[in-house]
Formats: C-alpha cells, sequence, structure tokens
C-alpha cells in the first residue's frame, strides 16, 4: 500500500490496484499539488460535508465513475447530483474489493453550502479506518478532543494516522498530542493546517513532540510505503 499527502486533509492511498482520495480539496486548496481535471480516483472516500473535504467530489467522481463512499446522509445528497455512491455512518464497517472502510465518531459540524449560499445538512461527520493489505490507515476527520479515540487505539492496529492539528475548527497541537498517545498509530501525520491564515501552525514543532509512534511530516506529494 502506498499513501501520499496532498495538503489540508487531502490523502491518497493507492493498493490493489485502486486508487483512492480522502477528502479531495484540491481546487482553492493552494497547498495541493493535484490537478482536479486529470487526478485519477477509482474511490472516493468523505469524512464529512464541508466544502473544504468534499472539495472537488462531484467532478472527479463523474469523469472517473468513481464510487463515492460517504456517511449517510452526504451520501445521499451526493446521490442526489448523479454519483454512485456508498452510504455508512459512524461504527459501521464495509469489505470492499479494494479494503475494509470503518467509520469512527469527529466531533465537528458537517455541511454543504451551494453556490446560491444555501446550506445543505450532510448528518453525522466521522473518521475513517481503512484496512487493506494488512495494514490500517487511520483518518481522524475534523474532530475535537474526545476520549473514545483511546478506546480506537486500544482496539486497532493502526500503522499510519492523519491527525489534525490546525485549531479553530479543530484539535491544537497540544490536544493532537494527546491523541497521538491515545491511538498509538506507528507514525503519526499531522494534517488540516496552514491552508488559512487562522489554522497556521509548525508542523515540525508537533512531530518533533510526538511520544507514541513516529511523528513525521509528509511533503505535499510525499508517498510513504506502508
Amino acid at each position: 500500500m502506498k499513501v501520499s499527502y496532498h495538503g489540508h486533509s487531502v490523502v491518497r492511498i493507492e493498493t490493489n490496484n485502486r486508487t483512492i482520495l480522502i477528502d479531495p480539496f484540491i481546487s482553492g486548496n493552494e497547498a495541493c499539488d493535484l490537478d482536479a481535471n486529470t487526478v485519477k480516483a477509482d474511490v472516493i472516500l468523505l469524512t464529512h460535508g464541508h466544502n473544504d473535504h468534499v472539495g472537488d467530489t462531484i467532478e472527479i467522481a463523474k469523469r472517473c465513475n468513481a464510487l463515492v463512499v460517504a456517511p449517510n446522509e452526504l451520501a445521499v445528497y451526493l446521490g442526489f447530483k448523479g454519483l454512485n455512491t456508498h452510504p455508512m455512518h459512524i461504527g459501521g464497517a464495509h469489505e470492499f474489493e479494494f479494503g475494509k472502510v470503518k467509520f469512527t465518531q469527529a466531533f465537528h459540524g458537517s455541511s454543504y453550502t451551494e453556490e446560491d449560499n444555501s446550506i445543505i445538512y450532510t448528518g453525522m461527520p466521522g473518521g475513517i479506518l481503512f484496512t487493506s493489505e494488512g495494514k490500517t490507515v487511520y483518518h481522524v476527520g475534523d474532530t475535537g478532543l474526545f476520549s473514545d479515540l483511546r478506546l480506537i487505539g486500544e482496539m486497532n492496529n493502526i500503522d499510519v494516522a492523519f491527525i489534525p492539528i490546525g485549531d479553530n475548527f479543530t484539535m491544537g497541537p497540544e490536544d493532537a498530542l494527546v491523541a497521538a498517545d491515545w491511538i498509538k498509530a506507528k507514525t503519526v501525520v499531522p494534517v488540516h493546517y496552514n491552508t488559512f491564515p487562522v489554522i497556521e501552525q509548525d508542523p515540525v514543532a508537533f512531530v518533533g513532540r510526538v511520544k507514541t509512534g513516529e511523528g513525521r511530516v509528509m511533503d505535499i506529494g510525499e508517498v510513504m510505503e506502508l
């Protein structure tokens, strides 16, 4: 399995001859190195409905005929847009041909803002545990600190965890350090920082303080092989 980071919360996974995008916020994301018009995806996994996470999902999924896996209300909404979707919900898991997806809790919001500024409620936000080829990736999603992260760490052998550190909308570095300790991933990668001025953080300082597992700042486009 190959895992790469592409700015904000965008993660790409290559496994079982499939390309999987998580939260493909590409257009309008100056940190992202991907091109929404050419990027390939067989599957798109979404943690929640905010525009900086749904991103270019509709355009990419239509062009690539990609399967979109998302929390139920968000999946239903995207289905109305003509996408091929698989709805799931918190605590639920499903074994796909490309790997196993399980949604975990996340304490955040979830809504999609249309071009006319109307706001569509898109259900519960979540984190995603993805398992394939004997490896588990945990995309924690946008969330504040909550104690069940310890339970998630105890119940799963997590190889790499993508943890938000930006603050204001999610955990900041101090809470993310606690989360990293509880999750007990072999590798901890900070995400959801420096995209906007209000979430500016020092990822190098954060990973230097990670005590459980290896803290690692991934450069944009950098590939990690698990």
